[in-house]
């Protein structure tokens, strides 16, 4: 395996003066070889390996993945059409639904807000999301116009609704009225 050798500067200030000394440390680190790439269920033959093994041509020969993709935990679990009545309308405790779309940018931009209040409410709040594109009955029967909508149900009923990527403080004082 080829290193490759980097130099890293570390600078010390002394009490008195803005610059006392250079030291130059050599560290060596191992070289880059990219993501995990599965494998096909194709014939490898010896020519073909050496291509693969070639950086230029990964593209070429086999499938990269992003592994971190696969080992990542949803914290606000996706619900559809089918399961509705059973997770959102029958539940106990009071729910958190937002409706939601992939190619929204405020949507996207409240995701972490909604994770950190689901974290924060547990055991109290249920906290879950409603892709719009993949389930239009509940979002028709909601009346869902824009998205991001955040809206609260308590014993089967809507309760509460917050239109628009609003701040945490928002959506807090709306979830504290029906715990």
């Amino acid at each position: 395996m080829a290193a490759a050798s980097v130099t890293l500067t570390s600078i010390t200030a002394a009490a008195s003066s803005s610059l006392a000394s250079d030291r130059r440390i050599s560290v060596k680190l191992p070289e880059f070889r990219g993501l995990k790439s599965k494998p096909r269920s194709v014939s490898v033959t010896k020519s073909s390996r050496s291509v693969s093994r070639d950086p230029r041509r990964i593209g070429r020969v086999g499938r990269i993945f992003c592994e971190a993709q696969e080992t990542a935990v949803d914290a606000v679990p996706c619900v559809n059409d089918e399961q509705w009545q059973s997770v959102v309308l029958d539940s106990e405790v009071p729910v958190l639904v937002e409706f939601w779309a992939p190619w929204c940018g405020p949507c996207r931009m409240i995701i972490p807000i909604i994770e950190e209040l689901s974290r924060e409410y547990a055991g109290k709040l249920k906290c879950y999301k409603l892709n719009t594109d993949e389930s239009p009955s509940v979002a028709t029967r909601y009346g869902i116009r824009s998205i991001p909508t955040v809206m609260i149900f308590k014993g089967g009923e809507k309760k509460d609704a917050v239109i628009g990527a609003v701040p945490k403080s928002t959506l807090t004082s709306s979830i504290e009225k029906f715990l």
